[in-house]
């Protein structure tokens, strides 16, 4: 299975693509897309979405795994955050790909086996994990991958019995 993993923003989008077979990890590309602090807020939206549609297209991912909104102290973030992951869901919708959420918490447990890690835990765990030479840069990118791990270690067997029985994606 095909996992595309992502760190939403607006000013940089981590993302990850994972091939999920077997137990095992094995990376298929990763990065990020980034905008440029300067340029009106809809303009960085739609670089967002383009950005992240030419990574559905070009990586053909099965399933997109994501951060779910949480609170933060800074609520103009917060606002930006949650419209960026509206053009990434609007997205992962129009390539009619199923959608996983994941608290940073259940990321931790996914991938640590401890939901009270640090983020340099998660980071070199999912180094270990995908067999890479050095945690990805910048940071969003090995967090998107990290989403991509916790699909496969939370959701991946429950999709697949379900599409094996015709039920489709949760």
């Amino acid at each position: 299975m095909r996992v595309l993993g992502i760190d939403p923003g607006y000013a940089i989008v981590g993302w990850g693509v994972v091939e999920y077979a077997g137990n095992r990890f094995a990376p298929v590309d990763f990065g990020a897309v980034t905008t440029a602090a300067g340029l009106p807020f809809e303009a960085r939206l739609r670089e967002v979405y383009d950005g992240v549609c030419e990574v559905i297209h070009r990586t053909r991912p099965e399933v997109l795994a994501i951060e779910k909104l949480f609170y933060q102290h800074n609520q103009t973030t917060v606002i930006g955050v949650a419209e960026a992951r509206g053009v990434i869901l609007l997205a992962a919708a129009q390539a009619g790909l199923p959608v996983y959420e994941y608290t940073p918490m259940q990321v931790k447990q996914a991938v640590t086996g401890y939901g009270k890690a640090v983020k340099k835990q998660v980071q070199e765990m999912t180094r270990i994990l995908l067999h890479l030479p050095a945690v990805p840069k910048p940071d969003d990118t090995a967090d998107a991958l990290a989403m991509a791990i916790t699909f496969c270690h939370t959701s991946a067997n429950q999709l697949t019995r379900l599409t094996a029985r015709g039920v489709g994606p949760i």
